[in-house]
């Protein structure tokens, strides 16, 4: 989905974000760096005391470098719900404007749900992005980490601009056509994937409150599929439904222990097939 575009710099080009991916270093170095955090200042050795740790928060740094290359737009994108028992994983991908970045940009996890919605409401509105989900049958057939490389890349790839150069989160590059950088713990440290990270939690969130809906009992709404007692206890008492991952340990013995009662009461072979038994 495109965000409405906002105003930029005198002397750049009408509109950078759809350009072709070369812009003028003079035009974009000042905007850059106006728009750049400060980095935390290191504490002072006190007689007696230890030093503080520096809070850590996402900064332009990373994308200003770029951008003072010549090089337009840049994405950041990152991914949420790999650990969930439940429910797809959700990519997203993020085009700042580099004139309107919302303030207080931060790792989704370090926000609290009113907080991310507000950023939300600003990223889409300032911003480009693209999200992607990953199923939860692509998730059993290919596993977790390849499921959340390739929602990653479809983000990437569905934004309304094709990007010159990606930011990822993680350890792993991804492929989209372009240049990438993955940095570890990215959505703490580079504003666009932190821009990402609360797309893509919100996103996520918001569905899983509508599959909580259509499958009351599992509270989807309040733990959104992750591995907590109260999930455990519905997973026990009602069963696996359509949208729990079958791969993974709790579901998979789950199902084995519904199949075993199964066959124990028609006297079926062992190897009956669990997933008729999956609840609508």
């Amino acid at each position: 989905m495109a965000a409405t575009r906002g105003a930029v710099p005198r002397g750049a080009p009408s509109n950078p974000r759809i350009s072709q991916g070369k812009i003028s270093a003079i035009d974009f170095a000042g905007v850059a760096r106006d728009f750049s955090p400060m980095p935390p200042r290191k504490a002072k050795a006190s007689q007696g005391l230890p030093l503080k740790e520096p809070v850590l928060r996402p900064t332009f740094r990373r994308e200003r470098r770029w951008l003072t290359q010549g090089v337009w737009p840049i994405a950041g994108c990152d991914e949420a719900g790999r650990g969930p028992l439940a429910g797809p994983v959700v990519a997203a991908a993020v085009v700042l404007d580099p004139t309107r970045i919302p303030r207080g940009l931060n790792d989704s996890k370090k926000l609290d749900a009113e907080a991310r919605e507000k950023l939300y409401a600003k990223i889409c509105a300032s911003a480009e992005v693209a999200v992607a989900f990953g199923s939860t049958d692509r998730i059993d057939r290919d596993n977790i980490l390849r499921a959340s490389l390739w929602a990653l890349a479809r983000a990437v790839k569905a934004l309304p601009v094709r990007p010159k150069m990606v930011f990822v989160d993680g350890n792993m590059k991804i492929d989209c056509g372009c240049d990438c950088e993955a940095v570890v713990s990215g959505d703490a440290l580079v504003m666009s994937i932190a821009a990402a990270s609360i797309v893509a939690k919100v996103t996520r969130d918001r569905l899983m409150a509508r599959v909580g809906l259509a499958h009351p009992g599992y509270g989807f709404e309040r733990h959104m599929g992750y591995s907590v007692p109260e999930h455990a206890a519905a997973l026990q008492k009602l069963g696996p439904t359509i949208h729990h991952r079958k791969s993974f340990a709790p579901v998979a013995a789950k199902l084995a222990a519904l199949n075993a009662d199964l066959n124990a009461d028609l006297g079926a072979p062992s190897d009956a097939i669990a997933s008729t038994l999956l609840p609508l």
